[in-house]
């Protein structure tokens, strides 16, 4: 079996596979924050279940703007303030 050929240039082809459809539809979403990229295909994981999520992503070209680590990491403000936080 030969492996498949690889994406085009400034593409990236992702495969997630998770315990439940959910939690594969979750990291899918953070990805399509990131980079634009196709349409999702769902199929299952085999005989113990799971799902298998595949989708292309274009690393060219950013879905959001791009965000410092602090930025991303700021509470929402719905977080309650820690009592040792000064």
């Amino acid at each position: 079996m030969q492996p498949p050929d690889p994406p085009s240039a400034g593409r990236a082809e992702v495969r997630i596979v998770a315990a439940y459809p959910e939690a594969a539809r979750q990291v899918a979403e953070v990805l399509r924050r990131c980079f634009d990229g196709t349409e999702q295909r769902s199929y299952p994981a085999g005989a113990d279940g799971g799902t298998r999520l595949h989708l292309i992503v274009d690393t060219a070209h950013t879905a959001e703007p791009p965000r410092s680590w602090l930025v991303a990491s700021r509470s929402s403000g719905q977080d309650p303030t820690q009592t040792d936080e000064v």
